[in-house]
Protein backbone atom coordinates (compact mmCIF):
# COMPACT_ATOMS: atom_id res chain seq x y z
CA UNK A 1 0.00 0.00 0.00
CA UNK A 2 1.02 3.54 -0.32
CA UNK A 3 0.16 5.78 2.54
CA UNK A 4 0.47 9.47 3.24
CA UNK A 5 0.42 9.24 6.86
CA UNK A 6 0.31 12.99 7.68
CA UNK A 7 -2.13 14.76 5.96
CA UNK A 8 -3.77 18.34 7.25
CA UNK A 9 -7.62 19.18 6.72
CA UNK A 10 -9.16 22.44 8.09
CA UNK A 11 -13.12 22.38 8.24
CA UNK A 12 -14.94 25.33 6.50
CA UNK A 13 -15.44 27.25 9.73
CA UNK A 14 -11.65 27.14 10.37
CA UNK A 15 -10.66 28.42 7.05
CA UNK A 16 -14.11 31.33 7.41
CA UNK A 17 -12.91 32.51 10.56
CA UNK A 18 -9.45 32.04 10.98
CA UNK A 19 -8.32 35.75 11.84
CA UNK A 20 -10.83 35.84 14.54
CA UNK A 21 -9.68 32.43 16.01
CA UNK A 22 -5.64 33.68 15.49
CA UNK A 23 -6.75 36.32 18.29
CA UNK A 24 -6.80 33.84 20.91
CA UNK A 25 -4.74 30.82 18.97
CA UNK A 26 -1.70 32.62 18.09
CA UNK A 27 0.81 29.72 17.21
CA UNK A 28 -2.38 28.95 14.84
CA UNK A 29 -2.06 32.88 13.34
CA UNK A 30 1.37 32.18 12.81
CA UNK A 31 0.96 29.57 10.91
CA UNK A 32 -1.66 30.64 8.51
CA UNK A 33 0.00 34.14 8.05
CA UNK A 34 3.06 31.98 6.48
CA UNK A 35 3.96 32.48 2.80
CA UNK A 36 4.10 28.23 2.67
CA UNK A 37 0.58 27.89 3.69
CA UNK A 38 -2.38 26.70 2.53
CA UNK A 39 -5.82 25.34 3.13
CA UNK A 40 -7.01 21.87 2.18
CA UNK A 41 -10.48 20.17 2.36
CA UNK A 42 -11.29 16.41 2.64
CA UNK A 43 -12.18 16.70 -0.81
CA UNK A 44 -9.11 17.88 -1.80
CA UNK A 45 -7.31 15.55 -0.24
CA UNK A 46 -8.94 12.71 -2.06
CA UNK A 47 -8.84 14.32 -5.27
CA UNK A 48 -4.94 14.48 -4.64
CA UNK A 49 -4.77 10.97 -3.35
CA UNK A 50 -6.18 9.76 -7.01
CA UNK A 51 -3.49 11.98 -8.57
CA UNK A 52 -0.54 10.93 -6.43
CA UNK A 53 -1.98 7.00 -6.28
CA UNK A 54 -2.10 6.61 -2.95
CA UNK A 55 -4.37 4.14 -0.91
CA UNK A 56 -4.56 6.11 2.39
CA UNK A 57 -4.05 9.06 3.79
CA UNK A 58 -3.90 9.37 7.60
CA UNK A 59 -6.03 12.87 8.68
CA UNK A 60 -5.75 15.14 11.06
CA UNK A 61 -7.20 18.63 11.81
CA UNK A 62 -4.83 21.65 14.13
CA UNK A 63 -4.49 21.00 17.41
CA UNK A 64 -5.43 24.40 19.12
CA UNK A 65 -5.53 25.36 22.67
CA UNK A 66 -8.76 25.48 22.77
CA UNK A 67 -10.31 22.10 23.30
CA UNK A 68 -14.07 22.95 21.50
CA UNK A 69 -11.84 23.99 18.59
CA UNK A 70 -10.20 20.63 18.27
CA UNK A 71 -13.46 18.83 18.69
CA UNK A 72 -14.93 20.47 15.77
CA UNK A 73 -11.66 19.19 14.01
CA UNK A 74 -12.34 15.30 15.01
CA UNK A 75 -15.91 15.70 14.18
CA UNK A 76 -15.26 17.33 10.82
CA UNK A 77 -12.51 14.10 10.36
CA UNK A 78 -14.84 11.67 11.68
CA UNK A 79 -16.93 12.70 8.82
CA UNK A 80 -14.19 12.41 6.35
CA UNK A 81 -13.97 8.30 7.43
CA UNK A 82 -17.62 7.80 7.24
CA UNK A 83 -17.78 9.41 4.00
CA UNK A 84 -14.57 7.87 2.24
CA UNK A 85 -13.95 4.54 4.55
CA UNK A 86 -10.51 2.65 4.84
CA UNK A 87 -9.45 5.43 1.98
CA UNK A 88 -9.19 8.27 4.92
CA UNK A 89 -8.06 7.26 8.55
CA UNK A 90 -8.31 9.35 11.69
CA UNK A 91 -6.16 11.19 13.82
CA UNK A 92 -7.34 12.97 17.00
CA UNK A 93 -6.52 16.37 18.38
CA UNK A 94 -6.52 17.40 22.17
CA UNK A 95 -5.00 19.57 24.11
CA UNK A 96 -3.40 17.28 26.62
CA UNK A 97 -3.80 20.26 29.45
CA UNK A 98 -7.26 20.72 29.28
CA UNK A 99 -9.81 18.97 31.61
CA UNK A 100 -11.39 15.72 30.36
CA UNK A 101 -9.48 15.73 27.40
CA UNK A 102 -9.37 11.90 27.84
CA UNK A 103 -12.61 11.47 26.81
CA UNK A 104 -12.15 13.35 23.71
CA UNK A 105 -9.96 10.55 22.78
CA UNK A 106 -12.07 7.89 23.94
CA UNK A 107 -14.97 9.29 21.46
CA UNK A 108 -12.55 9.52 18.44
CA UNK A 109 -10.98 5.90 19.10
CA UNK A 110 -15.14 4.78 19.11
CA UNK A 111 -15.32 6.51 16.08
CA UNK A 112 -12.29 4.42 14.16
CA UNK A 113 -9.72 6.64 14.76
CA UNK A 114 -6.15 5.16 14.04
CA UNK A 115 -4.06 7.84 16.21
CA UNK A 116 -3.85 10.94 18.27
CA UNK A 117 -2.09 13.96 16.69
CA UNK A 118 -0.62 15.80 15.22
CA UNK A 119 0.23 17.70 18.15
CA UNK A 120 1.86 20.57 18.66
CA UNK A 121 4.13 20.86 21.83
CA UNK A 122 5.12 24.96 21.27
CA UNK A 123 1.78 25.82 20.23
CA UNK A 124 -0.46 23.94 22.77
CA UNK A 125 2.45 25.08 25.34
CA UNK A 126 3.39 21.55 27.27
CA UNK A 127 6.76 20.33 27.24
CA UNK A 128 6.94 16.51 25.96
CA UNK A 129 9.77 15.63 28.27
CA UNK A 130 7.71 16.61 31.48
CA UNK A 131 6.27 13.78 32.66
CA UNK A 132 3.83 15.30 34.48
CA UNK A 133 2.60 17.31 31.94
CA UNK A 134 2.49 13.86 29.36
CA UNK A 135 1.61 11.16 31.58
CA UNK A 136 -2.22 11.88 31.07
CA UNK A 137 -2.06 11.25 27.52
CA UNK A 138 0.28 8.91 27.12
CA UNK A 139 -1.87 6.66 29.19
CA UNK A 140 -5.14 7.83 27.34
CA UNK A 141 -3.13 6.51 24.13
CA UNK A 142 -2.59 3.36 25.91
CA UNK A 143 -5.53 2.57 27.15
CA UNK A 144 -7.10 3.06 23.75
CA UNK A 145 -4.95 1.47 21.53
CA UNK A 146 -3.68 4.59 19.34
CA UNK A 147 -0.25 5.77 18.52
CA UNK A 148 0.81 9.47 19.07
CA UNK A 149 1.71 11.97 16.31
CA UNK A 150 4.29 14.84 17.91
CA UNK A 151 5.27 17.63 15.91
CA UNK A 152 9.45 18.19 16.78
CA UNK A 153 12.11 20.11 14.79
CA UNK A 154 15.93 20.18 14.25
CA UNK A 155 17.57 22.64 16.76
CA UNK A 156 20.00 23.92 14.33
CA UNK A 157 19.25 26.13 11.40
CA UNK A 158 16.86 28.88 10.25
CA UNK A 159 13.79 29.78 11.79
CA UNK A 160 10.30 29.29 10.02
CA UNK A 161 6.85 29.50 11.16
CA UNK A 162 5.53 26.74 13.25
CA UNK A 163 8.96 25.23 13.76
CA UNK A 164 9.23 25.82 17.85
CA UNK A 165 11.44 24.70 20.53
CA UNK A 166 11.07 20.90 21.12
CA UNK A 167 13.63 19.15 19.35
CA UNK A 168 15.11 15.72 19.54
CA UNK A 169 16.47 16.19 23.68
CA UNK A 170 12.99 16.33 23.84
CA UNK A 171 11.66 13.63 22.15
CA UNK A 172 14.00 11.66 23.24
CA UNK A 173 12.87 11.93 27.22
CA UNK A 174 9.50 11.06 26.44
CA UNK A 175 9.96 7.92 24.69
CA UNK A 176 12.44 7.25 28.09
CA UNK A 177 9.13 8.43 29.90
CA UNK A 178 6.35 6.65 27.72
CA UNK A 179 8.01 3.44 26.42
CA UNK A 180 4.44 2.31 26.28
CA UNK A 181 3.38 4.58 23.47
CA UNK A 182 4.10 4.43 19.89
CA UNK A 183 5.11 7.50 18.77
CA UNK A 184 5.38 9.76 15.25
CA UNK A 185 8.34 12.23 15.67
CA UNK A 186 7.02 14.83 12.57
CA UNK A 187 9.61 16.25 10.05
CA UNK A 188 11.97 13.47 10.33
CA UNK A 189 12.03 13.83 14.24
CA UNK A 190 13.84 17.04 13.93
CA UNK A 191 17.05 14.70 13.71
CA UNK A 192 16.45 12.11 16.10
CA UNK A 193 16.59 8.85 14.08
CA UNK A 194 20.37 9.59 13.98
CA UNK A 195 20.82 8.75 17.90
CA UNK A 196 19.69 5.05 16.70
CA UNK A 197 23.65 4.48 16.08
CA UNK A 198 23.89 4.86 19.86
CA UNK A 199 23.94 1.39 21.80
CA UNK A 200 22.19 3.20 24.65
CA UNK A 201 19.69 5.10 22.56
CA UNK A 202 18.53 2.33 20.53
CA UNK A 203 17.27 0.65 23.12
CA UNK A 204 15.47 3.83 24.35
CA UNK A 205 14.26 5.21 21.09
CA UNK A 206 12.46 1.23 20.62
CA UNK A 207 9.02 3.10 20.12
CA UNK A 208 10.10 5.63 18.36
CA UNK A 209 8.91 6.54 14.52
CA UNK A 210 10.02 9.73 12.27
CA UNK A 211 7.27 10.97 9.44
CA UNK A 212 9.11 12.74 6.33
CA UNK A 213 6.47 15.88 6.48
CA UNK A 214 8.30 18.88 5.19
CA UNK A 215 11.46 17.09 4.37
CA UNK A 216 11.54 19.12 1.11
CA UNK A 217 12.12 21.99 2.50
CA UNK A 218 14.64 21.06 5.13
CA UNK A 219 16.94 18.78 3.87
CA UNK A 220 18.84 16.80 0.70
CA UNK A 221 17.57 13.81 -0.72
CA UNK A 222 20.53 11.98 1.45
CA UNK A 223 18.59 12.45 4.42
CA UNK A 224 16.78 9.29 3.72
CA UNK A 225 20.20 7.02 3.25
CA UNK A 226 21.37 8.48 6.20
CA UNK A 227 18.27 7.30 8.31
CA UNK A 228 18.44 3.87 6.85
CA UNK A 229 22.22 3.72 7.42
CA UNK A 230 21.65 4.56 11.43
CA UNK A 231 19.52 2.06 11.20
CA UNK A 232 16.16 3.72 11.13
CA UNK A 233 14.82 2.26 7.68
CA UNK A 234 11.52 0.38 9.39
CA UNK A 235 10.57 3.29 10.67
CA UNK A 236 10.22 6.25 8.42
CA UNK A 237 7.23 6.96 7.53
CA UNK A 238 5.99 9.08 3.93
CA UNK A 239 4.02 11.91 5.35
CA UNK A 240 3.71 15.02 2.95
CA UNK A 241 2.18 17.78 5.45
CA UNK A 242 -0.58 17.98 2.69
CA UNK A 243 -1.80 20.78 1.66
CA UNK A 244 2.17 22.31 2.38
CA UNK A 245 3.71 20.04 0.01
CA UNK A 246 2.09 16.58 -2.20
CA UNK A 247 3.86 13.70 -3.09
CA UNK A 248 5.89 14.93 -6.11
CA UNK A 249 8.29 16.80 -4.58
CA UNK A 250 9.13 13.29 -1.86
CA UNK A 251 9.17 11.07 -4.86
CA UNK A 252 11.57 13.47 -6.90
CA UNK A 253 13.82 13.15 -3.02
CA UNK A 254 13.10 9.33 -2.95
CA UNK A 255 14.26 8.53 -6.45
CA UNK A 256 17.63 10.72 -5.74
CA UNK A 257 18.24 9.28 -2.64
CA UNK A 258 20.04 6.01 -3.90
CA UNK A 259 17.92 3.58 -2.04
CA UNK A 260 16.75 0.27 -3.07
CA UNK A 261 12.88 -0.28 -4.31
CA UNK A 262 12.47 -2.77 -0.58
CA UNK A 263 13.64 0.69 1.86
CA UNK A 264 11.74 3.24 -0.62
CA UNK A 265 8.92 0.67 -0.80
CA UNK A 266 8.51 0.35 2.48
CA UNK A 267 8.62 4.54 3.75
CA UNK A 268 5.79 4.81 1.20
CA UNK A 269 3.45 2.38 3.20
CA UNK A 270 5.28 -0.89 4.44
CA UNK A 271 6.04 0.65 7.57
CA UNK A 272 3.03 2.72 8.16
CA UNK A 273 1.77 -0.80 8.13
CA UNK A 274 4.08 -2.06 11.03
CA UNK A 275 3.41 0.40 13.04
CA UNK A 276 -0.39 -0.15 13.38
CA UNK A 277 0.65 -3.78 13.89
CA UNK A 278 2.87 -2.39 16.56
CA UNK A 279 0.15 -0.56 18.23
CA UNK A 280 -2.02 -3.44 17.92
CA UNK A 281 0.09 -6.03 19.39
CA UNK A 282 0.66 -4.01 22.83
CA UNK A 283 -1.88 -4.84 24.72
CA UNK A 284 -4.69 -2.02 25.92
CA UNK A 285 -6.24 -1.77 29.27
CA UNK A 286 -9.85 -2.20 28.14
Amino acid sequence: MHIDAHVHVYPPEIEKNWKKIAETEPHFGTLCAGKAHKWGTVEDVVARMEIDGLDQAWVTGVAFRDPGLCRLCNDYVMEALKKYPGKIQGLAVVNPLSRDFEKEIGRCREAGFIGVGELLPYGQVFDISDSRETWRLAAACQENGLFLMLHVAEPVGRDYPGKGGMGPGEAAAFCENHPEVQVVFAHMGGGLWAYETMKCMKMILENAWYDTAAAPFLFGPEVFRAAVAAGAGDKILYGSDFPLLCADRYEKMFLSSGLDDDALSKIRGGNALSLLEKVRAFPSLE
